[in-house]
């Protein structure tokens, strides 16, 4: 047993907002074996595991036992001419990964550079960027049940993916602990940059004929000049989802602003981008003392400066207010409240 059992730990830091509170307990595990017997030995506990801590908000104090995956382990499992599919541990390190596989020339999720958080929790949220979302590259993962204390694999179906979310989200939430997931990535990739975003950065740089690495590093530059670095200021990334609406909603949002951005889904629902919605009711950039909306994405929730947990919630809660009110759409967290 290489695992140590620590009590009355402060929890910023193992999170990305880094808001103070305490765990009654925190064990830091390397291996499904050790999961097992914490499992077994903390049965009657409440229990929460945390990777990169890069999606959660605690409002409060934890009263229980805080288990942070650090199950490591990148392997080619099976190729061919066309493919490769590899299996990482879910402790491992997001973009640390996605600029491995671009080392090895291995393509598919480019798109998906500098997102904060561990693999494990990549399919569980079903990540997304510029195009790209985790279900388009995901083969199967494999999960301990907290109850069985058995190793269970899901493929594609089985972890009935939506935007944002997954079954690991919703009927599954808390019964199972991801360990290891296994990608299906391209030897021989087609480059995703429909998105006008990385385009223009192309443009900008003079790439005519990009390389998974320029889409990488497009990618990466557009980010750090809307998001903040959680390593400089508290943050979880998008704090809200954005909302998909019926055709008609749309249509009154057209009326007062004729260059609202908007996508497709189906004949009948659009999607309109959180950000712009929170931007044109005036929240970007607002501070209220330690916390804030960020100052150039609205889309960002921050803690400056020792901030409590529920005034960045009740900040989130004032915006879903003031935005159902304006717009008549209700936004929906994307963060993890505790």
């Amino acid at each position: 047993m290489k695992f140590m059992i620590e009590k009355n730990i402060d929890i910023a830091p193992y999170t990305t907002f880094g808001i103070n509170a305490n765990a009654e307990s925190l064990a830091i595990f390397s291996s499904s074996e050790e999961l097992k017997e914490l499992l077994l030995k903390n049965k009657d506990r409440d229990k929460m595991v945390l990777g990169g801590g890069s999606n959660v908000l605690f409002t409060k104090d934890y009263e229980g036992l805080i288990l942070v995956n650090r199950i490591k382990g990148i392997k080619v499992v099976e190729e061919n001419k066309e493919e490769v599919y590899v299996e990482v541990g879910a402790g491992e390190n997001w973009h640390e990964f996605v600029l491995h596989c671009i080392d090895q020339g291995w393509g598919g999720i480019e798109n998906l550079s500098l997102i904060p958080g561990s693999v494990g929790a990549s399919p569980m949220q079903n990540i997304g960027a510029y195009g790209v979302e985790i279900k388009d590259i995901f083969k199967k993962l494999s999960a301990l049940s907290i109850q069985e204390l058995q190793e269970e694999t899901f493929n594609h179906a089985q972890c009935e993916f939506g935007y944002r979310e997954s079954v690991f989200k919703r009927g599954l939430k808390g019964k199972y602990i991801i360990t290891s997931v296994t990608f299906r990535l391209n030897k021989n990739p087609k480059l995703n940059t429909s998105y006008g975003a990385i385009e223009d950065e192309l443009e900008r740089k003079n790439i005519k004929n990009p390389t998974l690495k320029d889409v990488s590093n497009a990618v990466i530059a557009i980010r750090q000049s809307k998001l903040p670095d959680p390593k400089e200021i508290g943050n979880a990334g998008s704090f809200f989802k954005n909302p998909v609406v019926k055709k008609e909603v749309l249509d009154k949002i057209l009326n007062e602003y004729p260059n609202a951005p908007h996508y497709p889904i189906d004949e009948n629902h659009v999607k309109v981008p959180a950000g712009w919605i929170i931007d044109t009711a005036g929240w970007k950039g607002k501070r209220f003392g330690s916390f804030g909306v960020h100052v150039n994405q609205a889309l960002v929730l921050v803690n400056y400066d020792y901030a409590k947990g529920r005034d960045i919630y009740d900040l989130s809660q004032q915006i879903l207010d003031d935005i159902q009110s304006k717009f008549g759409i209700l936004l929906e967290r994307e963060v993890n409240i505790i």
